[in-house]
């Protein structure tokens, strides 16, 4: 697990960039994704379903069905996945963990953890789930597509 993220955030963010190599609109069975990414079906099945419901991934029933992005993949920003995800407060919330931290309560590690939490949020931001598609050098993102 990344120290960022949840697991079930990694896995939608991993789902949503081989669902963007995919000709827009084109139906992806999970089946496909838990071979091609390797990614347990049930825990899949569960992450595109709360994808679907909140808008990011259209689904469909049937032996033709599966999901796909709901919209071009470069207007999907990674912090769009991330939040459906983890939640919009992944870039205001303590590092450390303490709910009082803040500028008039700062932990150890508040002003730091500031700047490169501004960092991330920039590249969350400024990165599209097609930029990444585009970007990924794993093999499985590169055949049978």
């Amino acid at each position: 697990m990344s120290v960022l993220f949840s697991r079930q955030c990694e896995y939608a963010l991993q789902a949503t960039m081989y669902l963007a190599l995919k000709p827009e609109g084109k139906m992806t069975s999970i089946r496909e994704l838990t071979r091609r990414i390797n990614i347990p079906y049930h825990f899949l099945a569960k992450i595109l379903q709360d994808l679907a419901y909140k808008g990011l991934l259209i689904s469909q029933k049937g032996p033709s069905g599966g999901f796909a992005l709901s919209r071009p993949a470069k207007d999907i920003t990674l912090l769009q996945i991330v939040e459906a995800i983890d939640g919009a407060d992944i870039t205001s919330r303590c590092v450390l963990g303490f709910p009082e931290c803040g500028g008039k309560n700062p932990c150890a590690v508040h002003d730091k953890w500031a700047e490169v939490r501004s960092e991330i949020q920039a590249m969350l931001v400024g990165k599209s789930i097609a930029q990444l598609a585009r970007e990924m050098r794993k093999p499985e993102y590169k055949t049978g597509l």
